[in-house]
């Protein structure tokens, strides 16, 4: 292929959104430094860090304001906080990486996404929210329903935009990763728990602070323990669960082939996201006692069961697909007949690749590169059907299949019924000493409390029997 030629492949390549093959060629820190998603990485460390700097020094020391001090977290708070927070922002985003299996993201994508909630998200709804805060306070002249305005008119917009960026971001540079419903909610549960991490920081810090100022009432921590209760355990649910409306939306605009939908689903979910935010937040504002009880068990419970029974239903329409996909490439013998059922079952796959960890060498390698690559191919194929993604995925229909034919021969496929053991016990399982014993030799083994007699004596077994020698002039008596 000449040159243009090449160059022309690599444009129309970059207009389907396909990746790049790396030039395993060249030498690791040249490749990331002429690497477009490494600079990415870095200028968002960056921005990342000067977030939380500068939100650390509004919310946690005591400001001076005209007329007195503004009372911080403080510094003693944070730690206590974020130890309550991680409770569950761990358990959340374990969760979300488990959901998205059949073609997972990057780890840096997912990391990536959680700090830009955590980070630029929060720090972003914190200034807007002030500011709107403050004016509505002064618009309202003295109303006490100023003080819920912002948290239900102002909010849930802001917020919700905050997360959303992150996954507009993504869906902008790496629209071909995005392949199902399921990757969308991935990503907008890790933003949403991301944010929902360090605003539980603030929210336990102010009350742990304002019980620790106020003597006699209720202990610190008793105090920070009930709210986390009620954050923490009742509610933790809540921003991923308006977030992946956003990401919803993405996934069906970028799966799609119309123009209209592409635009309206996207700013539909963004929509419904805002919207069951300021829900939320008006029933925590403006209902107490029996009434929001009621309504957190019959509404926001629901909310979340209709999710999970969502969530599962991708997971079988996922595999659908990528058993119908890979069917195709099955007929014409490209791929073999006996990769696309275990490809299309989650728990197949994750014994197949338990399993080839007990083969050693290069099978769990191998059968982790012949699982995505022909995850990929099925997803590929599905676009290319659905007009996606132009004759430029040919070509990268071709580095999969060669891809699958070199790793398949070392990959585990099909899994056994038991995983072979016998391997890991030689590797790692303590072997059973043989015991050497000497010859065997006469006398034997002797001496104080042995059981065979001292040299010199007689012998034991057979030999113990010895008979005299006979006599030829022998004769019976008295003749």
């Amino acid at each position: 292929m000449s040159v243009a030629q090449n160059n022309q492949a690599r444009r129309k390549a970059a207009r389907s959104g396909l990746p790049a093959v790396a030039d395993l060629s060249q030498p690791l820190p040249k490749r990331m430094i002429t690497s477009r998603m490494f600079w990415v990485t870095v200028a968002l460390l960056i921005l990342y860090a000067a977030c939380l700097v500068l939100l650390y020094r509004q919310v946690v020391p005591d400001q001076k304001v005209p007329g007195g001090r503004l009372i911080g977290l403080g510094h003693e708070a944070v730690p206590i906080s974020a130890k309550y927070a991680a409770f569950t922002a761990v358990p959340l985003s374990l969760l979300f990486l488990w959901l998205d299996r059949f073609k997972p993201w990057r780890f840096w994508v997912w990391l990536m996404v959680f700090l830009w909630g955590a980070c630029v998200a929060t720090f972003f709804a914190a200034q807007i929210n002030s500011w709107a805060a403050s004016h509505l306070s002064i618009i309202g002249d003295g109303d006490p329903a100023t003080g819920s305005r912002a948290a239900i008119y102002v909010a849930p917009w802001v917020e919700e935009f905050a997360k959303a960026t992150a996954l507009f971001w993504v869906a902008i540079l790496m629209r071909y990763r995005w392949v199902s419903r399921l990757s969308g909610i991935a990503l907008a549960g890790l933003a949403g728990a991301g944010f929902a991490f360090v605003e539980n920081i603030l929210y336990y810090g102010r009350v742990y602070r304002y019980a620790a100022n106020t003597f006699g009432q209720v202990e610190p921590e008793q105090a920070l323990q009930g709210l986390f209760l009620q954050r923490g355990v009742l509610t933790f649910f809540g921003h991923p669960l308006f977030t992946s409306m956003t990401g919803i939306g993405l996934a069906i605009g970028l799966r799609s082939k119309s123009k209209v939908v592409r635009v309206i689903a996207p700013l539909a979910g963004f929509c419904a996201a805002a919207f069951l935010h300021m829900s939320f937040n008006t029933a925590a504002t403006l209902v107490q006692g029996n009434q929001l009880l009621l309504t957190y068990l019959f509404v926001a419970l629901p909310a979340l069961l209709a999710m999970i029974i969502f969530i599962v239903r991708q997971e079988f329409r996922e595999g659908r697909l990528i058993r119908e996909r890979l069917t195709d490439y099955a007929r014409v013998g490209w791929v073999p007949t006996g990769d696309v059922l275990p490809m299309s079952r989650l728990r197949t796959r994750l014994r197949a690749l338990w399993q080839s960890l007990f083969r050693g060498g290069h099978a769990p390698l191998a059968t982790l590169r012949v699982q995505r690559a022909e995850t990929e191919l099925a997803y590929l194929r599905d676009s290319m059907t659905r007009g996606l993604i132009d004759d430029a995925g040919l070509e990268r229909e071709k580095f999969l299949l060669s891809r699958i034919r070199a790793a398949r021969g070392a990959a585990v496929i099909q899994p056994e019924a038991r995983a072979d053991y016998g391997r890991i016990r030689e590797l790692f399982g303590r072997r059973r000493a043989i015991p050497s014993y000497a010859p065997p030799s006469y006398p034997g083994p002797a001496g104080i409390g042995g059981s065979m007699p001292a040299p010199g004596t007689a012998p034991i077994g057979p030999a113990a029997t010895q008979y005299s020698k006979v006599d030829p002039n022998w004769k019976p008596p008295g003749e």
